[in-house]
């Protein structure tokens, strides 16, 4: 049986806010990894390598793993650190 993982994707470095960041994904482990020799891509026979499937909810993707005999690995999003800071501390030393 395949493995997966299942995980909230960091956000694009294009971004400053956290929208748009709560979709959980399951992706499958790939085994096969192979260097194209023509193009030096890399290359997979495995087509589940390809698959990423999105959830609404953790618990969601969860039971579609159950459900379908997955066997998957849950990573669990970090806590994100705010320090609250104001502009006149950049005057203030």
């Amino acid at each position: 049986m395949k493995k997966a993982k299942i995980y909230i994707p960091a956000k694009n470095a294009m971004q400053s806010g956290l929208a748009k960041n709560n979709k959980w994904l399951l992706e499958y482990y790939t085994d096969n990894k192979n260097l194209n020799p023509l193009m030096g891509w890399e290359t997979s026979s495995d087509t589940l390598s390809e698959v990423k499937l999105e959830f609404s909810s953790r618990d969601a993707a969860i039971n579609y793993a159950k459900k379908n005999n997955i066997d998957y690995d849950l990573i669990e999003p970090k806590k994100r650190k705010v320090v609250k800071k104001s502009y006149a501390e950049n005057f203030i030393k």
